[in-house]
């Protein structure tokens, strides 16, 4: 009797835990239906197109199919590391993505900050109009914008003139793209980045600000000391799915800004795939450098997770 007794605990629970699930779904209905268009959209468009991975790995034949085309294992990967053109390609991708980072990442948090101590409503409202408003922009008007003011007859090359300086055509200087493609970016999206560190500074609990204030702390103080630490846990996951997406240069906009002078330091992974791909209709060997890119950014997420766990408490898990 003990033997069936202790047998038929855990299905006594796991029928609980249904019927629980069952009560929950009935109760919440509305909020599930919500969920199941994205859901579905990840499944469509994230998750069954996995299958054509195996191209990485196979010599596609469009006749053929996925399929039944020959499978050749590592050879384009093989042809891809052995090419000239790997290098420079990895570093230009690493080098925009790492500059962007650098300046995309802290911008957000500091203007959330300060957006953070202005009291005045009205400029509070203005302030973050003007810093979010370039966020909806699109790319393609983004980089007519960027062509025309930085070309040498553009707005700068005016200031340059108007100064006695020579202008300087910087859309033609290799070196200076990654320059110009980060500046722009952390322009075009620091204002609506930062509205997820004014949600967490909304979270603090106000009685820090008034022990601050009876202790004497000056403004800088309380952001030091309360603000910082209060949104860490959102620095610290936003920095891991930064880095994550580290080599995740964007395509359309790397694109449109590309030219014969500044090919050189402008060709990251997005565009050669784009090239090798669609337009010399190469489709294993741009898979390949696909899949390599995506290995490399799932195993720095793995190593950035791993570290933020070690050395503080919070991580994506």
């Amino acid at each position: 009797m003990e033997i069936n007794q202790n047998q038929s605990i855990p299905i006594e629970i796991q029928y609980g835990r249904i019927d629980l699930a069952k009560k929950q779904i009935k109760k919440y209905w509305q909020l599930y239906i919500l969920m199941l268009l994205p859901l579905t959209y990840i499944l469509i468009f994230k998750y069954v197109p996995m299958a054509g991975v195996q191209i990485a790995f196979k010599d596609y034949n469009f006749v053929k199919g996925i399929w039944g085309s020959e499978w050749v294992g590592l050879q384009h990967f093989i042809t891809f590391f052995s090419s000239p053109n790997f290098w420079p390609i990895f570093r230009n991708t690493l080098e925009i993505s790492l500059i962007t980072l650098l300046f995309n990442f802290p911008a957000p948090i500091i203007l959330a900050l300060f957006l953070n101590e202005i009291r005045m409503g009205f400029f509070k409202k203005s302030v973050q109009m003007v810093t979010y408003a370039p966020h909806f922009i699109s790319t393609v008007v983004m980089c007519g914008m960027i062509l025309l003011f930085l070309a040498p007859n553009g707005e700068m090359g005016k200031l340059f003139t108007q100064l006695g300086l020579k202008p300087i055509n910087f859309m033609g200087i290799a070196d200076e793209f990654k320059f110009v493609y980060a500046l722009t970016d952390m322009w075009q999206h620091m204002g609506y980045s930062s509205i997820i560190y004014l949600a967490a500074l909304a979270g603090i609990n106000p009685e820090l600000y008034e022990a601050a204030k009876v202790d004497g702390a000056s403004r800088l103080q309380k952001m030091i000391y309360i603000d910082l630490p209060g949104i860490a846990p959102a620095i610290v996951i936003m920095l891991i799915l930064s880095t994550g997406d580290v080599l995740n240069v964007g395509f359309e906009k790397t694109y449109l800004l590309q030219n014969n002078l500044n090919l050189p330091g402008s060709e990251v992974i997005a565009t050669y795939v784009y090239k090798v791909g669609l337009l010399n209709a190469n489709y294993s060997y741009s898979t390949a450098i696909g899949v390599f890119n995506s290995v490399i950014s799932f195993t720095l997420l793995i190593i950035v997770n791993a570290f933020a766990r070690k050395i503080s408490e919070h991580s994506l898990w």
